[in-house]
């Protein structure tokens, strides 16, 4: 191979691995989203939130951002340190809100059920409550699925009683072929950051991008849409 072809070959593999480098700086940086959804098929949009988003100043976020699902518990004894503050300000300026919590794996459900209801007001119009179910975080040790299903229905049968609705649960595909297999969802939350979701009713909420700049935060933050119209999001509880 002659000199110059050698150095057009360099070359290439020079600006390749640059534009790769970028690309990975853009999206690290919440600049650049490489699964959008299109918003004229998904209307309404939001974000969830918790204390690693930092102080968020709600009268700066644009009105684009229809809802909001903030960290609320976790386990049997954590509060989201900004839980209150985030509460109260996504109600000040009129974005429906929810809570999650973080569920952990070696803690007994009713305990955490009952950590979620200390702190999280039961209000008009509020988003259904959010289980989050995660592997990465998490006990080390998982729980036998039975033992964890078991655990999991006290949980979730609880807080409907509190808060009359049912709620949804948050999760990827590994835990769900690890702990849920057979376990109903009835209403789902679906994280996918590379590829687009099927337009269909298998989910309600689409988790899109874990890194999206919005004004008002200073950190990035996850970015979410809801499944369906502005009348049926308004309709939703």
């Amino acid at each position: 191979m002659d000199q110059p072809m050698k150095r057009r070959i360099l070359f290439g593999l020079f600006l390749a691995f640059a534009g790769i480098a970028a690309a990975t700086a853009f999206y690290l940086e919440g600049w650049w989203i490489p699964n959008y959804p299109s918003e004229r098929d998904y209307p309404v949009r939001g974000i969830d939130v918790s204390h690693h988003q930092g102080v968020i100043n709600w009268n700066a976020i644009p009105k684009s951002v229809q809802f909001a699902y903030i960290k609320a518990t976790e386990g049997t004894d954590y509060v989201d340190p900004n839980f209150t503050s985030n509460w109260k300000g996504s109600a000040l300026v009129n974005i429906r809100h929810g809570a999650y919590h973080f569920y952990r794996l070696d803690k007994p459900g009713m305990k955490q059920a009952e950590n979620f209801l200390r702190s999280v007001p039961k209000v008009p119009n509020a988003l259904p409550p959010v289980i989050d179910l995660e592997l990465g975080g998490n006990a080390s040790k998982l729980p036998a699925p039975d033992d964890f299903q078991r655990e999991l229905r006290t949980f979730i049968e609880t807080i409907k009683t509190r808060y009359g609705t049912e709620p949804m649960i948050y999760t990827e595909p590994t835990f769900e072929s690890t702990l849920l297999r057979g376990f109903p969802i009835v209403r789902r939350w679906k994280p996918s950051f590379f590829l687009p979701l099927k337009h269909d009713d298998q989910w309600q909420v689409w988790q899109y991008s874990e890194r999206t700049r919005v004004k008002g935060i200073s950190a990035t933050v996850d970015a979410d849409v809801f499944n369906g119209s502005q009348q049926e999001f308004d309709a939703w509880h």
